[in-house]
């Protein structure tokens, strides 16, 4: 028995070095697994799904600074940020418990209902806006009327990310009967029975590319409708909209489920008072423009009812 604990000795050493050589021991240490949860009671985590986590870590932090010492005779006692790098890794750490709030716009915190149990805390009033609707637009002279005329015809959306520039649009054919259809680019040209649409990554390409007639109509909010700087006054002119749909929330303020009630309500208590402390003006602003923290209403809840509906008629019919 002796004689052959060196020789275990060497093969585990030999199988680490070949683990490390792969990249494989790396791969596994990175992620902690599913059970290794690190629930600390003192801290608050607040998470965003981010492209550029500088810029958003930078926007998200004086809040998180101003929110934390409000919230110590709960228990916290410090915060933290952490960012997801797309909606299935925001899930997992929701899932796990590694995220305790998140702020997002209303698609995608729907799914985060949804697929992770997170729960509505507040809706989220953004320059002086808590609600917007998503308009379907097309050159004045298309020759389209309806979105009944876009059968056959392509659009451009923005990304699946967006609720008003892809989730709600989607949704919107789906409710007229319509069958959207990816295309391969803007070149790509539809089935006559179905809308086409294409990916532009930003309302001012959705925009440029109707205007250029590269695609035949484009959707975002009525926000971006009506700001100069992604829809040019004088693509605006050429422009007509053909279709608007009913309101919905701008954004919202998500908690993960299995928060602590008494962190979740005093959480909910300084957003709500954020508003009228001068203390915190700065730091809203930071947070996206925000202008105050809303409680939910019955016209709230039953926009964010449908589009919930919706995103899982988008997932089964259309992704």
């Amino acid at each position: 028995m002796r004689g052959s604990t060196p020789r275990g000795s060497e093969l585990r050493t030999f199988l680490c070095f070949l683990l490390g050589f792969l990249g494989i021991g790396n791969a596994l240490a990175a992620e902690p697994a599913p059970t290794a949860v690190a629930d600390d009671a003192t801290e608050l985590v607040l998470g965003r799904i981010s492209d550029d986590p500088k810029a958003h870590y930078e926007q998200l932090k004086p809040l998180l600074d101003f929110v934390v010492p409000r919230m110590r005779d709960v228990g916290i006692t410090r915060g933290r940020i952490l960012m997801a790098r797309d909606t299935q890794q925001m899930l997992s750490y929701l899932r796990r418990g590694r995220v305790d709030w998140v702020t997002e716009t209303a698609g995608t915190a729907m799914q985060l209902q949804q697929r992770a149990g997170a729960q509505p805390l507040l809706l989220t009033e953004r320059s002086g806006v808590s609600r917007y609707h998503t308009v379907f637009f097309v050159r004045n002279d298309s020759g389209l009327d309806s979105l009944d005329d876009l059968r056959g015809h392509s659009i451009a959306f923005q990304n699946t990310g967006s609720t008003s520039a892809y989730v709600v649009p989607v949704i919107t054919l789906l409710d007229a009967g319509l069958k959207p259809e990816i295309l391969l680019s803007p070149n790509d040209t539809p089935s006559p029975d179905t809308v086409g649409y294409v990916f532009a990554r930003s309302e001012v390409n959705i925009a440029a590319w109707v205007h250029k007639r590269l695609v035949d109509a484009g959707a975002f909010s009525s926000l971006d409708w009506n700001n100069d700087r992604r829809m040019l006054p004088a693509f605006r002119n050429d422009m007509k909209v053909i279709h608007a749909t009913p309101d919905y929330p701008r954004a919202l303020e998500m908690v993960r489920a299995g928060l602590d009630p008494a962190v979740k309500a005093r959480l909910r208590e300084v957003l709500l008072q954020a508003a009228d402390d001068p203390e915190a003006a700065a730091a809203m602003k930071q947070f996206f423009g925000t202008t105050r923290f809303l409680p939910l209403d019955a016209e709230s809840e039953h926009a964010l009812g449908q589009l919930r509906g919706g995103i899982v008629r988008v997932r089964e019919k259309v992704e």
